[in-house]
């Protein structure tokens, strides 16, 4: 900017760090909806509109934003920029210019980081968030409890045997994962003592589905139950077969 266009420097400051109003005596507001860039051009942020547009520029950036950036971005000078960081900085953490507590703390933080400054999360939620972000990274099922799964929900009540024939492969664990899961539950079991599963209701709150009829008509695609049986019994008897040279090992 000209020195006959800007601000003095005492007053810009004070606007920057929120110490005054952002409105002058007989000067409209900036509309929440007019546009606060000309198309081409990186220094055409009111200063009224810095501390938003500086975190408007941070809650996009997928690494730390440096100080040099910012100001470029905003269009005006580094130890500007850096007091504006700080103050955001002191004001979500709930600090005032005297660094005294003025308000209660936000749920994120502005800090320092690899030569730059980002948004994170605030330390106090650290457990909180570190639950939801596992509890959101083990909502996603590998694609071997979701063929797992399909075959419960089509061939229910089913046993374990019988899963693993049609997928050609142990299903111990993953029966395991999904029943702990609340996606399927024990329905009884055969008179041969394996237990029957079946899904539950998560399952169709998973799925978003209000009943079982609304799967897709996958069924006649599954091998036939006889055939299904006779693997199944193959298989039990592997089992019981290798119990008994183990226990005579």
């Amino acid at each position: 900017m000209s020195e006959s266009t800007q601000a003095p420097r005492s007053s810009r400051l004070d606007r920057l760090l929120g110490l005054t109003s952002t409105t002058q005596p007989g000067q409209a507001g900036t509309s929440a909806t007019e546009p606060l860039f000309e198309q081409g051009s990186l220094s055409a942020v009111p200063d009224t509109q810095l501390r938003a547009a500086a975190e408007a520029v941070l809650i996009v950036a997928d690494e730390p934003v440096t100080t040099a950036a910012l100001a470029e971005a905003l269009g005006i000078e580094e130890d500007e920029t850096e007091a504006l960081l700080e103050s955001l900085a002191a004001e979500y953490e709930g600090r005032g210019p005297d660094g005294e507590g003025t308000a209660a703390p936000r749920g994120f933080v502005l800090r320092r980081a690899a030569g730059g400054w980002r948004l994170a999360s605030a330390p106090l939620f650290h457990d909180l968030v570190e639950r939801f972000v596992i509890g959101g990274a083990t909502s996603r099922l590998s694609q071997a409890a979701l063929e797992t799964l399909a075959v419960i929900a089509y061939r229910q009540p089913v046993t374990r045997g019988r899963v693993a024939a049609v997928r050609g492969v142990n299903v111990d664990g993953v029966v395991r994962t999904l029943h702990a899961r609340g996606l399927i539950e024990e329905a009884g079991q055969e008179p041969s003592g394996a237990y029957l599963y079946r899904t539950t209701r998560e399952f169709l709150e998973f799925l978003g589905l209000d009943s079982l009829d609304e799967l897709p008509p996958l069924a006649p695609y599954l091998p036939d139950a006889s055939a299904l049986a006779e693997i199944d019994d193959e298989a039990g008897e592997r089992a019981a077969d290798t119990t008994h040279r183990r226990s005579h090992a």
